[in-house]
């Protein structure tokens, strides 16, 4: 559980939001932590425990999504900057 809550966590501060198929990821990630947290309540950890994996996947996989967003937005920014100092020359 603390894994993918960790990993939930990390994806919004990496602004998952801000990505579609971050966000997207991100909200399975915490629809099945939220159903994992009912299966626990109802005795059943094995399914739980098997939900919380899938979270933490999907979790993981929204956190590499707003990762690579946050790359290419730099990486574009370099490249205008490099353009910008050749066109200044």
């Amino acid at each position: 559980m603390a894994s993918a809550e960790a990993a939930s966590r990390s994806a919004r501060e990496l602004g998952a939001d801000k990505d579609p198929k971050a966000a997207l990821h991100l909200r399975l990630a915490q629809d099945q932590i939220d159903q994992a947290k009912k299966l626990m309540a109802d005795g059943d950890n094995k399914r739980a425990d098997l939900v919380l994996q899938r979270a933490n996947s999907d979790a993981e996989l929204s956190v590499m999504y707003a990762k690579e967003t946050a790359a290419t937005a730099e990486a574009t920014k370099a490249k205008e900057k490099v353009q910008a100092m050749k066109a200044g020359k």
